[in-house]
């Protein structure tokens, strides 16, 4: 299982960025999909997650209404489409999959390698 991570780069507070995630290696369809965030010096943290056909969406309190998570399985990519950003956003954004709907880190199998995100105030 392979996930790879874009997307990220530097963005002034009120913009907006689009995370992608291409999955390889696996049945993309057959996993929930979720994306995390680490900021310096901080634990990860749940930001989204999305069900198989994603019609199914949860959201983190801090970025509920600025952040939208979506998937496209014939492309076995999940997107996060982030605006409004803040510099509080600012964090190392990580993709993953895992098979039952889930906050908890643990309950993800694979990891991308993660996409820095940077909010300038």
């Amino acid at each position: 299982v392979q996930l790879q991570a874009s997307g990220g780069g530097l963005v002034q507070a009120g913009g907006s960025l689009r995370l992608s995630c291409e999955a390889s290696g696996y049945t993309f369809s057959r996993y929930v999909m979720g994306w995390f965030r680490q900021a310096p010096g901080k634990e990860r943290d749940f930001v989204a997650t999305i069900g198989l056909i994603g019609s199914r969406t949860t959201y983190a309190d801090s970025v509920k209404g600025r952040f939208t998570i979506s998937r496209d399985n014939a492309k076995n990519t999940v997107y996060l489409q982030m605006s409004n950003l803040r510099p509080e956003d600012t964090a190392v954004y990580y993709c993953a999959a895992a098979k039952i709907g889930s906050r908890r880190i643990t309950d993800y199998d694979s990891w991308g390698q993660g996409t820095l995100v940077t909010v300038s105030s």
